[in-house]
């Protein structure tokens, strides 16, 4: 392989740039970078954010504009297709995707921009219930006639008819007044030396019992108020339907949150350095352990909600590996003495916490703070106690992204999704019973919603096969699930009001998202929207092949998307030149059939197929969609498993689609970064060259939540982190690699490739490497020209390269 040597300012010799450019503006017909890269309105702006009107007779979605980041809202009447931007004013009046139902289904309660609003359902009547520069919170339904919603740490409710203003509840952060310490000597000896004193002290107490018999008299005065103490936290806040409970969790003010780090801004409008205070790093703080609560706005009772009863609560799963990092570190392993830390998950709509219709049971997520047990429990208002009823255990991590959707069938019946089989499914419990599985089978389900009309369940589902999502129905009851879409891509969907039909959001691996119209009993869908440029379908993409490459290490294959060029010729001399694209994330996928998030990259795969290449998009171990075992593949050992499967992708197209072995080059970004790096420094005999863009070098400088689920804590799991981050690795490297990193990125940070650059320098490796900087950069870039610019140099590093 030739030696890499570049100009400072430039990845490769100013002429073979030069010569490269001029042939692009001769070839007008060809798709060129600047076209990839540029603002990405001229691919036209998809549709989002779909939702119903309430009479179910229309749809409203958002569509950004023109050159603006301003999402214009549209309204498409499907009795006649007719679609009209929604007027300002008319923001104010229109019907809102959120909101809560009167138990009587005649009155809906929403929050439109900090105000409350109540619409009649039944004559499109709108009536404005606040109007203040406050925001009322998340309102919601206590009974048929009085609506209640969240300000600060209480609640508030108004009456629908007399619009009376009431507080319900009022919670302090401050310790209560009413308590004091017991009297010490030198004040008991005053109240018994001085009948003065003594008098003072009388008066006192009896006007404060006057005053409580008082309140106590009327309903016309509000409750009393709630005293926490000025050390405490509050989570989660939940109030009952039918607005006699409260949930709450509090946290000790004084856990530590971690040290914030710094990222500097060097261009800016004055002209100064700005230093921006950003996250802390993995490990560096005490995970918060919530305290749960139940009060009782009847009785005025606080209980605490104990933990004890919670499968495995005091097993550690973690003293395994505490017990050998004591060793390594010379030191005598002590247990730990203390509970484990538990918190509401609160990642999902309805916040971890919803309540049966009848305001007597509310279901909560509970997660522990060291990712490995997820517990769904109930809270019965009259027993005052938790009940499990599901709990899960992972020796690696509970996924956290998704997979936790739960609610309610009836009163007595609850739904969840779980990975208990190694692929979420749907199951159902009656409370105190074992569950029954509605969904059974190697694939995911996901995006459940309940049918508010019926005892249908809807569902997103990779059934077909891993890349595909269809959306698929089932009763309650256990019967088999109905397919409700049949559109090949992706689709997402939204139940209409009264559950007979569905908008699908449907895309294509060439086609992006647009919405679609089906009835809930499945059928033909009807397309609503058509937003595509003529232009971007003018262009002859190439349509991805889905393959299955075998791998060395597990019964399963990995899925991947490969792009061939035009006219491939698979008994062609001359052997092809290939790159693969690593996508990032870590558990995300992209080897799927609808559009990609990486719509850019999927442009720049034509635009390599023009110029001669393959490119395989590969779902390495670690990425969502198939199953469990894949997602944990990667714990403790991230950059392990997924090059082996970087290298069996390699291989595969050796030995099926004519590529050269010796001139394949690798490249990603963020977590395809991290692994460009792993590629390179790890197995450089197996790759030709790299780009890793916005790259992590080292996994102790990484957020908590994402890293402590694969990695655990440094402090707790040191090896985990020394065998998973590149600049542990970097003496390996002996293949041109370019580094590319924005300055102002808040998620990994600049100084990831500030510092493995420095050990770079170190280690002597200055014709392998360089380092593209943008100084107006977050982690996803912004600006076309830095698009482009990145871009270009990854072209050119792959031509000087992978071509012989």
């Amino acid at each position: 392989m030739k030696a890499w040597l570049a100009t400072a300012g430039a990845l490769t010799a100013f002429g073979l740039m030069s010569s490269i450019h001029a042939a692009e503006t001769q070839k007008t017909s060809a798709l060129t970078l600047e076209q990839v890269m540029a603002y990405p309105d001229w691919i036209g702006n998809a549709p989002e954010s779909p939702y119903w009107s309430d009479d179910g007779q229309a749809i409203f979605y958002k569509q950004k504009m023109q050159g603006q980041d301003e999402r214009r809202v549209w309204r498409l009447e499907l009795g006649n297709n007719k679609l009209t931007a929604v007027r300002d004013a008319e923001l104010f009046e229109i019907d809102s995707p959120q909101g809560d139902i009167s138990p009587d289904g005649k009155l809906k309660v929403y929050n439109l921009r900090g105000d409350l609003y109540l619409k009649y359902l039944e004559s499109g009547e709108v009536r404005q219930l606040t109007k203040t520069h406050a925001n009322e919170g998340t309102p919601q339904f206590v009974g048929n006639d009085t609506v209640a919603y969240r300000d600060g740490n209480g609640f508030f409710t108004i009456d629908v008819g007399s619009g009376l203003l009431s507080q319900l509840v009022d919670i302090q952060l401050k310790d209560n007044p009413e308590d004091k310490e017991e009297d010490g000597y030198l004040e008991k000896q005053q109240t018994r030396y001085f009948d003065y004193i003594r008098e003072q002290q009388e008066k006192r107490d009896y006007n404060k019992k006057r005053e409580k018999e008082i309140t106590e008299s009327s309903p016309r005065t509000a409750n009393n108020t709630w005293y926490l103490g000025d050390d405490k936290g509050i989570h989660t806040l939940s109030l009952s339907p039918n607005g006699k409970f409260v949930v709450l969790s509090t946290y000790n003010k004084s856990e530590s949150e971690g040290k914030n780090d710094n990222m500097p801004r060097f261009v800016t409008e004055d002209g100064y350095v700005e230093n921006e205070k950003v996250r802390p790093l993995v490990g560096t703080y005490t995970p918060r352990n919530e305290t749960l609560y139940l009060l009782d706005l009847t009785t005025g009772e606080k209980t605490e909600l104990n933990y004890d009863s919670l499968p495995e609560f005091d097993d550690d799963p973690l003293a395994d590996i505490k017990r050998a990092t004591a060793k390594r570190n010379g030191e005598k392993y002590k247990a730990d003495k203390d509970p484990r830390n538990v918190f509401v998950f609160d990642w999902i709509p309805n916040q971890g916490i919803s309540w049966n219709d009848s305001g007597d049971t509310a279901a909560v997520l509970l997660y522990s703070a060291d990712n490995k047990d997820r517990w769904l429990v109930s809270i019965d208002t009259e027993d005052k106690e938790l009940e499990t009823e599901h709990h899960l255990r992972d020796k690696a991590w509970i996924n956290d992204w998704n997979f936790n959707d739960f609610g309610w069938v009836n009163d007595d019946t609850i739904y969840f999704t779980a990975e208990d089989t190694g692929y979420s499914q749907l199951y159902v419990k009656e409370l105190g019973d074992s569950p029954d599985a509605l969904t059974k089978g190697r694939y995911i389900v996901d995006s459940v919603v309940k049918d508010p009309n019926s005892n249908y369940l809807y569902y997103r589902a990779n059934k077909k096969h891993p890349g595909i999502y269809e959306v698929y129905r089932v009763k309650a009851d256990g019967n088999e699930s109905e397919v409700v879409t049949d559109l090949g891509g992706k689709n997402d969907f939204v139940l209409s009001p009264d559950g007979q039909k569905l908008v699908i959001t449907h895309s294509e691996a060439l086609n992006p998202p647009e919405l679609f119209l089906v009835d809930a009993n499945g059928g033909e869908a009807k397309q609503l929207t058509y937003t595509t440029s003529e232009k971007f379908e003018s262009i002859p993409w190439t349509q991805p092949e889905y393959v299955e490459v075998p791998s060395r290490d597990v019964d399963q294959p990995i899925y991947a998307r490969l792009y061939k060029p035009e006219g491939f010729d698979e008994n062609r001399a001359e052997k092809y030149p290939a790159v693969i694209f690593i996508h990032g994330a870590g558990y995300l996928q992209n080897a799927h059939q609808g559009w990609s998030l990486y719509f850019r990259e999927f442009m720049f795969h034509t635009f390599l197929n023009q110029k001669g290449y393959v490119v395989m998009d590969i779902d390495y171990r670690g990425s969502a969609g198939y199953g469990r075992d894949w997602r944990t593949a990667v714990y403790r050992q991230m950059g392990t498993p997924e090059v082996v499967d970087l290298i069996d992708g390699a291989n595969w197209m050796e030995a099926n689609v004519n590529v050269d072995r010796d001139n394949v080059g690798i490249y990603g970004g963020s977590y395809g970064g991290f692994l460009t790096f792993m590629g390179l420094f790890t197995a450089p005999e197996e790759f030709a060259a790299g780009a890793s863009l916005r790259p992590v070098t080292d996994w102790v400088h990484y957020n908590h939540p994402y890293t402590s689920n694969i990695l655990n804590t440094p402090e707790v799991d040191p090896v985990a982190y020394e065998r998973s981050s590149p600049i542990e690795f970097a003496e390996g490297l002996n293949k041109p690699l370019l580094i590319a990193h924005g300055m102002v990125d808040d998620n990994v940070f600049f100084k990831d490739t500030v510092r493995l650059v420095q050990r770079l320098i170190e280690l002597e490796k200055t014709e392998y490497f360089e380092t593209a900087i943008y100084p107006v950069e977050p982690h996803g870039f912004k600006e076309p020209s830095s698009w482009l610019d990145e871009y270009k140099r990854i072209y050119y590093l792959f031509e000087e390269h992978l071509k012989d």
